[in-house]
């Protein structure tokens, strides 16, 4: 099958949903009034979704992407479902914007009664060869979800200076080898541009010692991922993207996140942490009412897959599962830094439009 012939496939067949069952019986709870808003915020090729809206019949979903090849082919595999599934074209730290433009509805206009998070790349992407997600083939070194804007892995390779370089790969990829990598990259550009994914697969196996590759899985895993993260600018999307998802939560609405890296699970868990913990200052005798937690954490610590789970899909060996329900609003002394903290950069020139012909 040819590439165009792929990107048409069903995308059913291409995406196992990684611990969808738990997913959906976490939400379940909050989605039961007529008309309640689910806001998955990496909606990828529609399997979480999908499961929601089969299993939860009162649900309705509202489906971020910034990626439009996986709204188009998410809208096509949710079509059944027909106005109870709204896709929209945004990257996920704009979901207050989100939820306000499209929940006139349901039980709480302006607010979401749940809202799922599955980080990290997704299975179309990772399939897409042309997309130089994954390692295993040459592709032009792009790497961006959303193709139609932002810079290239090729830009990192060719404009990062070294010091920048050694820093992405160390924090988001978790290389040992970032120094001596980052310098090799630096090295190598200065004979001709980075453009292929496979000449840098090449001098990863000729930077990184031979017994660690024997043991360390494929030796570009780590600085793909990294260069993923930084081109997707992933991480500051997700410091603000949590607590702006927390703040559209109604009184008795669910949070569930899926990270699959120590980064992003971290991020997630402060969040959560910050709030089912009083903010009371230690030692007074009664805790005011303004200072009590106003979540309750659903899962204890975070959650991992089981072996079946892992057998049957094995992007699931790293998740880390974490749920939390509001209990109330967010207290006016913590609402303020949450507001600074989840508000996307100014300037941002992406849109929210939400994409009705791909519900046809």
């Amino acid at each position: 099958m040819n590439a165009t012939e792929d990107r048409t496939g069903d995308a059913a067949d291409r995406h196992v949903p990684v611990l969808l069952q738990r997913c959906v019986d976490l939400l379940a709870p909050a989605l039961t009034e007529p008309g309640a808003v689910l806001v998955d915020c990496t909606l990828g090729m529609g399997g979480h979704t999908e499961g929601v809206l089969e299993q939860i019949p009162t649900a309705h979903v509202i489906g971020i992407d910034r990626d439009p090849e996986a709204l188009r082919l998410a809208s096509e595999r949710l079509a059944r479902f027909g106005d109870r599934f709204t896709p929209v074209h945004a990257v996920y730290d704009e979901i207050a914007d989100v939820v306000a433009e499209h929940t006139h509805g349901g039980p709480t206009p302006g607010a979401a009664q749940g809202v799922l998070m599955d980080l990290g790349v997704s299975s179309l992407q990772l399939d897409e060869t042309d997309r130089g997600f994954a390692y295993a083939q040459d592709a032009p070194l792009d790497m961006r979800m959303d193709p139609t804007r932002g810079q290239t892995a090729a830009d990192v390779l060719n404009t990062y200076d070294e010091r920048e370089l050694a820093r992405i790969l160390r924090e988001y990829g978790e290389e040992r080898f970032a120094p001596k990598i980052a310098r090799a990259i630096v090295r190598r550009r200065e004979s001709a541009p980075w453009e292929r994914s496979g000449d840098l697969v090449d001098l990863l196996r000729a930077t990184i010692p031979a017994a660690t590759r024997k043991t360390g899985g494929h030796p570009g895993k780590r600085t793909f991922q990294a260069l993923r993260i930084e081109v997707n600018g992933e991480i500051e999307v997700l410091e603000r993207a949590v607590p702006a998802a927390i703040e559209v939560l109604a009184v008795g609405g669910r949070i569930v996140v899926e990270s699959y890296h120590s980064l992003e699970d971290r991020i997630v868990k402060r969040a959560i942490q910050r709030g089912t913990t009083s903010s009371a200052p230690p030692g007074l005798p009664v805790e005011p009412e303004t200072h009590k937690p106003y979540l309750e954490a659903l899962t204890r610590g975070a959650e991992t897959a089981d072996e079946p789970e892992i057998e049957r899909n094995p992007r699931s060996a790293s998740v880390r599962l974490r749920a939390a329900r509001r209990l109330r609003p967010t207290p006016d002394h913590l609402r303020d830094s949450h507001d600074q903290r989840s508000r996307p950069v100014q300037g941002n020139p992406r849109k929210h439009q939400a994409r009705k012909e791909d519900r046809r």
